[in-house]
């Protein structure tokens, strides 16, 4: 298997496989590759490996295309996503996450993701879109926003709990994202929503995600929401990043995703990390959550449960001569 190299400035990287190769190139094209058999390095765009092969003129595309649509994020701590709408154009959204929108904009319930609906899809597609959005957590019905007016029309969309809301366009990704499976909020109605297994045994049992997580396809926006405030890396293909379990959003499928152990007993048992850390290894990008909902959960179990014994100076009996029966 040839092995590739891209150098940009005085930057090299490498060695990749074919997959990794292209789909470097594709999200990096202004470089130079090389590989074993070439006279010179070439510009990657001159490489016809690296090169993606464009659809003949007219050729209908294997999957309908994502709508095409502008949006404008508000707030910081407790954000919503405002999505604006041309006549006819859609987005798709989790049941319950609507907060607003304008009067010309129908909503219809519908049986899976809604990204084969307008490209005549049978009811097996519809059965399995459902089917992958149910192992994923999801409901099996997703809502559809259409513009049914003329002019500008918004739907606005609310986060689920304090944090960052992360606009990701996948045609920038090669078409691709894998994140935590109850991250997606809404998308550009042709974006598909499947699932992703774990192959490996540990990093199933102990990657924080278990073995399913979420595959959003298509070449639109979506909107993936995150706990606190997210942060993005990019990954050469040789950097490796350990990742506490619960903070890992998102990444593209050319990132290796594993566990790895923390350390000693001793720092296993008493250093509050746990026992592995996810070990991302590029190339690719990825997104991190300072605040996993799992935390935040978990903190709020603990405060309710020593308030409690806090609500007095003479801890539970003081509560209960407040008036305070709670025991």
């Amino acid at each position: 298997m040839p092995q590739w190299y891209f150098a940009y400035g005085n930057q090299q990287y490498g060695p990749m496989d074919d997959a990794q190769a292209r789909s470097w190139a594709a999200q990096n094209p202004n470089g130079h590759a090389w590989r074993e058999g070439m006279a010179q390095w070439m510009p990657i765009p001159g490489v016809p490996e690296l090169v993606q092969p464009q659809a003949a003129p007219g050729a209908v595309p294997a999957a309908m295309r994502a709508h095409d649509i502008d949006f404008k994020i508000f707030g910081s701590e407790m954000q919503f996503v405002e999505i604006e709408l041309d006549p006819g154009e859609s987005a798709v959204a989790e049941a319950g996450a609507m907060m607003y929108k304008d009067a010309s904009i129908q909503l219809d319930t519908i049986f899976g993701d809604g990204s084969t609906s307008g490209a005549g899809g049978s009811f097996v597609d519809k059965l399995v879109g459902a089917g992958k959005r149910l192992l994923t957590g999801e409901s099996l019905f997703t809502t559809v926003f259409t513009h049914t007016g003329s002019g500008k029309a918004h739907v606005a969309f609310g986060a689920p709990f304090p944090g960052t809301i992360l606009p990701v366009r996948l045609s920038e990704l090669g078409g691709r994202l894998i994140c935590q499976k109850d991250s997606f909020l809404c998308a550009a109605r042709g974006v598909s929503i499947g699932i992703y297994f774990q192959r490996k045994i540990l990093t199933g049992l102990f990657g924080g995600e278990g073995f399913i997580m979420q595959k959003l396809e298509g070449d639109g926006l979506v909107f993936v929401h995150a706990g606190g405030t997210v942060v993005e890396r990019v990954l050469g293909p040789t950097d490796v990043l350990h990742v506490d379990t619960g903070c890992v959003v998102a990444f593209q499928d050319t990132v290796g995703f594993d566990v790895e152990q923390v350390g000693g007993i001793k720092s296993m048992l008493f250093g509050g990390e746990g026992v592995f850390f996810a070990r991302l290894q590029g190339p690719g990008r990825i997104w991190l959550q300072s605040l996993p909902f799992s935390r935040l959960a978990g903190r709020m179990l603990m405060a309710a449960a020593r308030g409690r014994e806090e609500g007095s100076v003479l801890g539970p009996l003081g509560g209960l001569l407040d008036g305070d029966n709670r025991f």
